[in-house]
């Protein structure tokens, strides 16, 4: 039998989470989460362990920023438990590289930032980011099979308390199910709140707020509307790409946007 419980939840956040472990809604989804895992763990990705590592990397005090994302990736060896965020071996002129991966390391480019070395992005949860998906677990093979089993109402609780509790975030909400939180988020005092299309595949461009221009040649520019927020508002800026002298492992770049 394996185990899920508010426990699994670093302390920090299981305080802004407040009476919501008392809750229906959370016990049907221990109920629901511990009836897949004991089906088959091995199926369900990223790994138990691994649910809440945006939550351990991020501590509620560091956050700055908040990127949304939607579900793990269900494709085997990718999903780690932060948004977005692949393994650094996964060499970034593969297949297995995600075109939303592609496309934010083109934005950073555009933006003066430089090219992504991999599609690791642990350095940016260690600097403030948190990068939370609104499911913390997928079947393999199958996209969004995990999203009707009670994630929804912890992490819309979490949004809503840290809007609330924490004045000047920046949130990166990219595509419509990030934007569907907007209400969740408005309640908070003075949050920047940048919206495009989601970075992946066509739907890059489309919208009237593109997260890339169709011509190519310009980003939504929210890495940099990110740090300049930051700045005035007394805060570190996110260090975005680390520099290639301080990543000697990290894979070329030549044929990332072939």
């Amino acid at each position: 039998m394996h185990s899920f419980s508010a426990a699994d939840i670093p302390e920090d956040w299981r305080a802004l989470l407040g009476d919501y472990f008392e809750s229906k809604e959370w016990q049907e989804l221990q109920t629901k989460l511990r009836a897949e895992l004991n089906q088959g763990a091995d199926q369900v990705r990223p790994e138990p362990h691994n649910f809440f590592k945006a939550l351990t990397l991020t501590p509620l005090a560091k956050v700055k920023v908040v990127i949304l994302g939607q579900d793990p990736y269900h494709s085997p060896g990718l999903a780690q438990g932060l948004a977005f965020s692949i393994p650094s071996n996964i060499p970034t002129n593969s297949r297995a590289f995600p075109s939303s991966l592609r496309n934010i390391s083109k934005a950073l480019s555009l933006e003066g930032f430089g090219t992504l070395p991999n599609g690791d992005l642990h350095s940016w949860a260690e600097q403030g980011v948190l990068l939370l998906n609104t499911a913390l677990s997928v079947k393999l093979g199958f996209a969004g099979s995990h999203a009707k089993l009670g994630w929804k109402s912890l992490i819309d609780r979490m949004i809503g308390a840290l809007a609330q509790q924490k004045p000047d975030l920046v949130w990166m909400l990219w595509g419509g199910h990030a934007q569907s939180k907007l209400p969740l988020i408005e309640v908070g005092a003075n949050q920047l709140i940048l919206q495009s299309s989601h970075p992946s595949g066509l739907g890059v461009y489309k919208t009237d707020r593109p997260f890339l221009q169709p011509s190519g040649k310009a980003s939504c520019g929210h890495f940099k509307k990110a740090n300049d927020w930051l700045v005035r508002h007394r805060e570190t800026s996110i260090i975005w790409v680390i520099p290639k002298e301080q990543n000697p492992d990290a894979t070329p770049q030549a044929t990332l946007f072939d």
